[in-house]
């Protein structure tokens, strides 16, 4: 195994940056893919694609040669901005679907451990959480509060550093306004399309648990099959 390599993936890993390390089988000759790099030219591209989605490692044929991939990819994880009645739902079924969920709310009188036992819950400003531990390509974001003062930021860093996942709580003119916000804070309205709101799939989901259902739903649609998530 070529060493630098090794230590380049362990790099990625620590980083929660995606990676595939190729091994011609024949000959053990190696070469790493990053995510984050255009491998649009590489012959295994649409291969490569797949297995970022998947997650999978195993053989596969390119050419005559067989080719084993090791794929290296952060485990996913759900920020929900809102330790509100939908998040309560919310946590449970994440987890169950091997999520690793937190809870951001900086309203101590709903971000108690009463209301979310044995759960990461930080009773924080989102500006503050984020800064200790950043978004990534491998995070979904959904903000529940109905408050922008609270929603607003984490909903903007999602976007700029290509949150899989962004969902976003309210109507459609509530999410006008939002956007309009947005402009004015100079986010680039190019990436407003990547909001998912009103949050959720679109299955007439009325209580906090089918609405949470409807969620998750959604979030795991754009981590298995999204292609702006996956390249």
């Amino acid at each position: 195994m070529d060493l630098t390599l090794l230590s380049q993936l362990n790099n990625l890993r620590s980083t929660r940056r995606a990676a595939i390390l190729a091994t011609r089988l024949s000959d053990g000759t190696q070469r790493l893919v990053r995510r984050e790099e255009d491998y649009s030219g590489d012959p295994l591209a649409e291969e490569f694609g797949k297995r970022f989605r998947s997650g999978k490692s195993g053989i596969i044929q390119e050419g005559a040669e067989d080719v084993f991939l090791t794929v290296s990819v952060p485990a996913p994880r759900l920020v929900i901005i809102g330790a509100v009645h939908i998040s309560q739902a919310l946590v449970p079924m994440a987890r169950i679907a091997g999520l690793d969920v937190s809870v951001i709310d900086p309203r101590t009188a709903f971000a108690t451990e009463d209301r979310f036992p044995g759960s990461s819950l930080k009773a924080e400003w989102p500006e503050d959480v984020l800064k200790e531990t950043p978004l990534d390509a491998y995070t979904a974001v959904a903000a529940v509060t109905h408050d922008p003062k609270i929603d607003d930021f984490p909903l903007m860093e999602a976007l700029r550093t290509g949150c899989f996942y962004v969902g976003a709580l309210g109507s459609r003119k509530t999410h006008g306004k939002r956007l309009d916000r947005f402009r004015e804070a100079g986010l680039d309205p190019a990436l407003f399309g990547r909001i998912d709101a009103p949050i959720g799939l679109d299955i007439g989901a009325a209580s906090p648990e089918e609405i949470a259902v409807a969620v998750l739903g959604s979030i795991i649609e754009a981590l298995r099959k999204s292609p702006e998530f996956h390249g």
